[in-house]
């Protein structure tokens, strides 16, 4: 009985623990994103065209997490309340990753297709390094998993790993 009490207590925390992250990250309409924000946005991505905003504490930051459009390419930026880049995503071509990026999705996941490439750069005040790839791909077995690899190919996350585990 103490057993199914302590596991019943554990399942009820993470449960609440959930709720609350879900509850920090609020969605913002575009006509409310701060000045500052929207300004840090425009001086990369002058033809942004915002499709979804939210904003979320992370550690003692307000960060807002901007999807949009520029020239018709999916892009994605995490910008701080003070206007200050954490990072930013583009989308790219299956063509265009890196040889050790596409060899490393095909040997852990053979005859995967992939939907949707995004190149990310990290943003260390003014010094821009390209930090990741992160690749939704539908393995053969018709699941959709999305990977983040490192440039030289490196798995960094798969969500698929997280399944296979369960």
């Amino acid at each position: 009985m103490h057993c199914r009490t302590v596991a019943g207590s554990i399942v009820l925390t993470l449960l609440v623990a959930a709720g609350d992250l879900r509850a920090q990250e609020q969605a913002v309409p575009p006509d409310k994103i701060p000045k500052k924000v929207m300004e840090a946005l425009l001086s990369k991505f002058p033809k942004a065209k915002i499709d979804k905003c939210t904003k979320a504490k992370e550690g003692n930051d307000i960060v807002y997490d901007i999807e949009f459009k520029e020239n018709g390419r999916k892009c994605e930026a995490d910008i701080k309340e003070n206007g200050v880049y954490i990072n930013y995503e583009k989308a790219i071509e299956a063509k265009d990753l890196p040889k050790a990026v596409a060899d490393a999705i095909q040997k852990k996941y053979p005859k995967a297709t992939m939907k949707e490439i995004m190149q990310e750069t990290e943003v260390n005040g003014s010094e821009e390094k390209l930090s990741a790839y992160e690749v939704v791909i539908v393995t053969a077995d018709k699941r959709e998993l999305e990977l983040r690899l490192s440039p030289a190919g490196k798995i960094l996350e798969d969500t698929g790993a997280k399944k296979d585990k369960k």
